[in-house]
């Protein structure tokens, strides 16, 4: 038995198969969600996120018929660029709402295990930092890569040569550990 491509199935899915659609949730889901786990940093919110993807998959398959069935579509690649682009805005989001509740929020005294967790947080949001700051793209390689992802997966996603991609690593390791410094 032959699996389906994502384009048929999606195609089967605008015909009304529903259970087209949730085979594509199930071969994308983790993925999705590991990329959004990696940005975002929690797992409720990345689940929440995965869920938004997945609803605009809907909305542009079916509402706005955005996906051609004459035309062959990267559908990971798409959802991989509207996942990142969707951890982006709830991290520019998290960093507003931290900013404007700082002074609210009193710094945690105390016990060695709260100056750990202290510690943990800072790291995090450090690197969260440093992310925010790089380009999406290298944001896209370098997670993607940590992911597992192949370099001809993460060309795919990001609309660049496969043989590109390791010079692009190499560029937005660098420019990580540049923002990362600054931020520690």
């Amino acid at each position: 038995m032959t699996a389906l491509s994502d384009n048929a199935l999606l195609e089967q899915a605008r015909l009304g198969d529903d259970a087209s659609f949730d085979t594509l949730f199930y071969r994308h889901y983790d993925r999705v969600y590991g990329l959004l786990f990696r940005l975002a940093g929690s797992r409720a919110e990345a689940e929440d996120l995965t869920q938004e993807v997945f609803l605009k998959l809907h909305q542009h398959a079916f509402t706005h018929k955005r996906f051609s069935p004459q035309r062959e579509h990267n559908l990971s690649a798409w959802l991989y660029r509207v996942a990142t682009n969707m951890g982006y805005n709830a991290i520019r989001s998290r960093q507003r709402r931290w900013q404007r509740n700082t002074m609210l929020v009193p710094d945690p005294q105390g016990s060695p295990a709260a100056e750990v967790e202290a510690e943990r947080r800072e790291t995090e949001t450090a690197v969260r930092q440093a992310l925010a700051q790089l380009p999406k793209r290298q944001v896209q390689l370098l997670l993607m890569r940590q992911m597992g992802f192949s370099y001809a997966e993460c060309a795919a996603v990001c609309g660049v040569a496969p043989g590109s991609v390791g010079t692009l690593l190499a560029r937005a390791a660098k420019a990580f550990r540049k923002a990362y410094k600054e931020k520690t």
